[in-house]
């Protein structure tokens, strides 16, 4: 019988090549379940983090009843004309983000602080988030608290919802101030967002985790501690909440519907306006041309991020004070 010299080394190369494969499969095993037991711990975390900061948060402001749930409203200063502030889009906690800004105005002005459903410490809801049901809303939490005449003045997107609430209540709005305000003919709002990605960041624990590595927004503003521990809390609660997602998924057709509407000629009307704003095209000519069919328009030029209120409230309250004396 003749005897194959190479099939020896055929059986051992077989015998590594085996070993070198149950090496790899145990590696990779091990990754899954290291990468398993990660997420299992970043879910749980989430879980345990989410009860523990309910009970942290503290209460400010009033909640108000609209459309059978609750709106949270926070109201400062004693002047004889009053302010209502709407939020730009996502701001967790309006009320406290807006602080900088109210402690600056309420010496001079009733300042009335709105947190929409779904933000700060409002309840959410299931109504779909159109610019109607968004203003009709707000008018009603205003109505319930007998404010019925009022200077508006919106951060960002509140400049799309500004527009059709000034047209809808015309003889109880004395005034319009955007700061940084959206305009409905701005480019790039067309965006299709990732909503299934960010509801799974949401109940995975993962946007939690994202949200404690990231950078602070609020490191070297005029914030104290304190404030911004609760922004941070209400942050991690209404992000990637239903009723906001809801609200981005509305973002263009909401800008669509507001290209048919213009401010009424007589209404005054100032903005503060991101100085050097690289992401939006003709972001100044696009605000000047809101303004060039107004008895009282005005555009003023801030240094600045797009939260201008953040860092430039000084002078958004002199700006609006003397704007307002000019048209008396």
């Amino acid at each position: 019988m003749r005897v194959n010299p190479n099939e020896g080394i055929k059986i051992k190369k077989g015998t590594r090549v085996s070993r070198i494969l149950n090496i790899l499969l145990k590696i990779i095993g091990a990754i899954i379940i290291a990468i398993v037991l990660f997420l299992a711990i970043v879910y749980i975390v989430n879980i345990v983090s989410n009860k523990s900061e309910k009970g942290k948060i503290e209460h400010y402001g009033q909640l108000v009843p609209v459309d059978g749930k609750n709106m949270n409203v926070l109201i400062q200063g004693k002047g004889e004309e009053t302010i209502v502030l709407l939020p730009g889009y996502g701001t967790a906690a309006p009320a406290l983000d807006f602080k900088p800004l109210i402690d600056e105005l309420s010496p001079f002005y009733k300042v009335v602080a709105v947190e929409p459903f779904g933000y700060g410490l409002s309840d959410g809801t299931k109504k779909e988030r159109t610019t109607e049901n968004i203003v009709s809303e707000i008018h009603e939490a205003l109505q319930s608290l007998n404010i019925d005449r009022y200077i508006l003045m919106g951060h960002s997107i509140a400049g799309i919802y500004g527009i059709d609430y000034v047209n809808k209540y015309e003889n109880e709005v004395s005034a319009f101030v955007g700061i940084d305000s959206s305009v409905p003919t701005q480019g790039g709002m067309d965006v299709e967002f990732p909503i299934g990605t960010f509801k799974l960041l949401k109940k995975s624990g993962l946007g939690r985790l994202m949200m404690k590595f990231g950078n602070d927004p609020y490191e070297g503003l005029p914030f104290d501690e304190e404030t911004k521990k609760q922004i941070r809390m209400l942050s991690l609660k209404n992000m990637y909440e239903a009723t906001t997602l809801n609200e981005m998924e509305h973002i263009y057709p909401n800008f669509v519907a507001a290209r048919n509407l213009a401010f009424p000629k007589n209404l005054p009307l100032i903005f503060f306006i991101q100085e050097n704003n690289t992401g939006v095209e003709n972001w100044i000519p696009l605000h000047e041309g809101q303004i060039k069919d107004s008895v009282h328009g005005k555009v003023i030029t801030l240094e600045g991020d797009h939260y201008l209120h953040h860092t430039r409230s000084k002078e958004i309250t002199h700006g609006l004070r003397e704007f307002m004396k000019e048209i008396k």
